[in-house]
């Protein structure tokens, strides 16, 4: 089976691409930007005509697109995730039509959930932000597309790795900040060491990136046609507060942690709650996740000295 990986580079396709490589009776290709690639592709930049070329000359039996913006201005995140996938999906047509396609999306084109509640793929979308909305844009593209695709709406990933665009990789390069400058006195006193985030009171459904390379395995390798998406979470929405604190004591800091009003991020104010039903990817793929939070966090602070690339722009 050759199976070609779109944006293996950034923190998820590293760990899909680890995952894919394990593979027995499989022909591994690399997309993307870089003079090393196995196929020269640009998303954001490449016209249908030009990506069915190399698709044609690749001939993958399967797609996995983990190239993605998360952050930048409205230009670069509506070029990656929106302008990016419907020029895939074109020139999969053309190209390679029978090739499965798994696309990763993101729970943040839901919007703000209701507490208590996991929401199900047939909920309508509401992303609060930019960066949402340019997701939804990507995955309407794919859905709508007439390939064998499937988009797996991906939660708040934590593992090996995480980019500092997001709060676990964050909060690991400040931990290894303070831990090097040799700041972890305890206590309240003046020589206390003290980390100062935004407002931790969301609760967020946090998933292995180990898992999610697992769920994408199974996408490209499961017959027949699949739902045209799938959430992929951690089931359950647990405090953001947790995950400092838990990444705090497997880094060993006893200081203090300062919730600073106006320090935290936009979507984090507008979306106070987040949590997906996952109950369609263990019936289509017989998928659920493996892995705790706290070893998603002993593997993030195991490799803090390790870290792949930010996907700003997830691409080789």
């Amino acid at each position: 089976m050759r199976i070609l990986v779109l944006g293996a580079g950034g923190y998820l396709g590293g760990h899909v691409t680890e995952r894919l490589r394990a593979l027995p009776d499989t022909h591994l290709l690399v997309g993307g930007r870089s003079p090393a690639a196995d196929v020269t592709v640009d998303l954001a930049s490449d016209s249908p005509y030009q990506l069915a070329r190399a698709l044609a000359k690749a001939a993958p039996d399967a797609v996995v697109n983990c190239a993605g913006a998360v952050g930048g201005d409205a230009v670069t995140l509506t070029e990656v995730n929106a302008r990016g996938p419907a020029v895939l999906c074109a020139a999969l047509r053309e190209a390679a039509p029978s090739a499965r396609l798994v696309h990763l999306g993101s729970a943040a084109e839901y919007g703000p959930g209701t507490i208590g509640r996991r929401v199900t793929e047939s909920e309508t979308p509401g992303p609060a932000g930019l960066y949402g909305a340019t997701k939804l844009a990507g995955t309407l593209a794919v859905s709508a597309s007439g390939l064998d695709a499937v988009v797996l709406r991906v939660g708040n990933p934590v593992g090996a790795g995480a980019p500092p665009t997001a709060l676990p990789g964050r909060v690991t390069a400040l931990l290894a900040e303070e831990a090097g400058g040799g700041a972890y006195a305890s206590g309240d006193g003046p020589g206390a060491a003290e980390l100062r985030l935004g407002d931790l009171s969301a609760y967020r459904d946090f998933v292995d990136a180990r898992d999610v390379a697992r769920a994408v395995e199974l996408a490209a390798v499961t017959p027949g046609p699949l739902p045209p998406v799938l959430n992929i979470g951690g089931g359950e929405a647990l405090p953001v507060r947790e995950l400092v604190r838990g990444l705090a004591d497997v880094a060993g800091f006893r200081g203090r942690i300062v919730e600073a009003d106006g320090a935290g991020s936009a979507r984090s104010a507008q979306v106070s709650w987040q949590c997906s039903d996952i109950t369609a990817a263990r019936l289509a793929l017989g998928w659920q996740p493996a892995h705790s939070l706290d070893a998603s966090l002993d593997a993030l602070w195991s490799s803090r000295t390790h870290t792949r690339a930010p996907d700003r722009v997830a691409a080789p």
